[in-house]
């Protein structure tokens, strides 16, 4: 199976299930991945990521093919960090204790 066909045939479930797999080490049935077979999923996860990756996690492959690097600032963004002055509950400076 070329690349071409690789990517044709993987399913967004698939790749979810491979790129599981890379992270944790074990197939979904528990079997742990050989060397071999850690490197080919891998390549197939990035592969995968270069064609429909269009929402780049910190150091992921995205659409296009290219490496995307988030800010510490947009990483923040995503995981809900940045709070607003209606997010606290309530807030003292030290002389008012």
């Amino acid at each position: 199976m070329d690349v071409k066909q690789l990517l044709e045939a993987m399913t967004p479930d698939v790749y979810q299930r491979i790129l599981t797999a890379v992270e944790i080490g074990r197939w979904p049935d528990g079997t742990p991945l050989t060397t071999e077979q850690r490197d080919s999923a891998l390549q197939a996860v990035m592969l995968y990521q270069s064609r429909h990756n269009t929402n780049a996690e910190h150091m992921s492959v995205e659409a296009g093919g290219e490496i995307k690097f988030k800010s510490k600032a947009e990483l923040k963004r995503d995981f809900g960090g940045e709070r607003s002055a209606q997010d606290d509950i309530a807030r003292f400076s030290h002389g008012d204790i």
